[in-house]
């Protein structure tokens, strides 16, 4: 296990970095990159994430779950180590948010806290959402079941999305509807 987890040590720290500048890029606040790594929990998570998933890919799943565990409760954020993170992903403000083991996210997205990528249904294989690249997910908002939100999306705060969001939709409210074209490039 630990040939596991020293191995592509290379590709494990340049994506550090790729996180780190990501998160510089998007918050004006950041004054370096020690701040980002030392003080920015969104980020912990999705490195813990990482590993963790590592070792689920590994069939290691009793070790995955309480480093994924272990996560949570250092960071409040809960990510199934059997989801799916693309590069970049940035969690801003993410406690309470919670991503399931099936779902998909993709490169350069934000999610905001009290976010939910969860199942409906607890049978079959893919359970959870499918999350396109450079989307955007507002506060407290619910992606639920094995739904697609498209490429530079973006899912106002509170929305209950139930049905695919197509690729630069914006979808806000209870449930969710589109009404609009999102903005590309949100950061």
């Amino acid at each position: 296990m630990l040939v596991l987890l020293c191995t592509r040590t290379h590709t494990a720290s340049q994506t550090a970095r790729e996180e780190i500048q990501a998160i510089r890029d998007y918050d004006p606040s950041v004054t370096s990159d020690a701040q980002v790594a030392f003080t920015y929990s969104g980020l912990h998570a999705v490195w813990l994430h990482r590993l963790a998933h590592r070792l689920w890919i590994h069939n290691h799943k009793f070790c995955a779950q309480i480093i994924s565990q272990l996560a949570r409760i250092l960071t409040g954020v809960e990510i199934h180590p059997g989801a799916r993170i693309g590069k970049r992903l940035i969690i801003d403000h993410g406690t309470g948010t919670v991503i399931g083991e099936t779902a998909v996210i993709g490169d350069d997205v934000v999610i905001y806290q009290g976010v939910t990528l969860g199942s409906i249904d607890n049978h079959g294989m893919l359970r959870h959402p499918h999350i396109g690249n450079r989307v955007l997910i507002g506060a407290g908002a619910a992606i639920l079941g094995h739904v697609r939100v498209g490429d530079d999306a973006r899912i106002g705060a509170h929305a209950v999305v139930l049905d695919d969001v197509p690729c630069h939709e914006t979808a806000v409210g209870v449930p969710a509807r589109i009404v609009g074209k999102g903005n590309t490039g949100h950061r």
